[in-house]
């Protein structure tokens, strides 16, 4: 698709930011200078000078923002800002969920004096990051085409379940992609076999409702864990020696050390694939529907391993619409930085 970049002007500074609870990663954005006459398939976006800042070293993020500044001497440049962060932002008040951060918008631009500032969650930077990648920064799994200039979909793996989806719109008669975010991670888990039904009925009587979250993500991976636990080995009672990390269970499952650890990535994997599926009914997302987040990319050989396409493609008789559409894994190290790059020229 076409997109209309901003031109450059040499004093004025692309600032990024991703805001996670326990991190802060800024960065500055550059772009191939282009004239109004000029379109390009994908812009060519290089991110630079990526600082990391623990948190909880700083009071507030004003804070952390003018060490940044004051750091690269930025001062008498001209800033347009863009800040993915974790938490909602369509309020001027933001309050993050795990840090005792809380800022108004405004105020912040106004007191760092930025020519422009955006916030986004960091779903929608991630979303947005999609169609910038290059080859070298995602794994396809599996068939599938992907149609230009139509939707796509992104689900993640993580803390929780992140889900965002892209659309193409013309504006001008420039091509851009609008993100569409929500909380696609919370909707009702479906079991297709007897053996996801029992897990779902171990879940359930935990949590009283069971998502997809609560199958798809690091926590997930515990008590699905803790599920197999209970129905292969008949553990009445799970013992804090029978509880592993997300971590472990990966581990375990990749180097072969346990049969249970094995079947909760397998059946993890499946039930992905049921889940990217349902994001491409949904949107129609002949773009293609990404995997993000920091699980799945530790295992991306055992997921091309398993199911995790067959499932995607099971869909009756819609499975046209599904195999068709191609899966990724997204590789890139930093999304949610190129992400809010992509957000600040598509609005720039």
């Amino acid at each position: 698709m076409n997109t209309h970049l901003p031109s450059a002007e040499n004093n004025t500074i692309n600032l990024i930011a991703d805001i996670g609870g326990t991190n802060i990663r800024l960065a500055q954005a550059t772009v191939k200078a282009i004239t109004d006459s000029d379109t390009i398939d994908t812009p060519e976006v290089d991110i630079n000078d990526i600082e990391t800042y623990q948190c909880k070293k700083f009071a507030t993020l004003a804070e952390v923002l003018a060490h940044y500044i004051e750091a690269k001497q930025l001062n008498a440049q001209v800033i347009n800002a863009c800040f993915a962060i974790a938490c909602p932002v369509d309020q001027d008040l933001i309050s993050m969920t795990n840090l005792p951060w809380q800022f108004s918008q405004k105020e912040l631009k106004q007191d760092l004096q930025l020519n422009s500032l955006s916030f986004i969650n960091d779903y929608t930077a991630i979303a947005m990051a999609i169609p910038l990648l290059s080859e070298n920064q995602k794994v396809k799994i599996g068939g599938g085409t992907s149609v230009e200039g139509k939707p796509i979909s992104v689900c993640g793996p993580g803390t929780g379940l992140g889900v965002a989806n892209l659309i193409p719109l013309t504006d001008a008669g420039n091509g851009q992609w609008q993100c569409i975010s929500g909380e696609g991670g919370h909707i009702d888990f479906a079991p297709i076999n007897e053996i996801e039904q029992q897990v779902k009925d171990f879940i359930y009587k935990i949590k009283k409702r069971v998502s997809y979250e609560q199958l798809l993500s690091g926590y997930g991976l515990e008590q699905v864990y803790q599920a197999l636990l209970f129905i292969n080995e008949a553990k009445e009672n799970i013992t804090i020696k029978d509880k592993l990390s997300a971590k472990d269970i990966t581990t375990k499952a990749l180097n072969g050390t346990c049969s249970i650890c094995d079947k909760t990535l397998t059946l993890f994997c499946n039930v992905l694939g049921s889940f990217a599926g349902n994001l491409a009914l949904i949107m129609n997302s002949q773009g293609g529907v990404y995997i993000a987040g920091g699980i799945v990319p530790r295992f991306i050989d055992y997921l091309q391993a398993s199911d995790f396409r067959a499932r995607f493609e099971s869909k009756g008789r819609l499975s046209a619409i599904t195999k068709q559409a191609p899966t990724y894994v997204i590789t890139e190290e930093q999304p949610g930085l190129l992400g809010a790059a992509a957000y600040l020229y598509n609005i720039g």
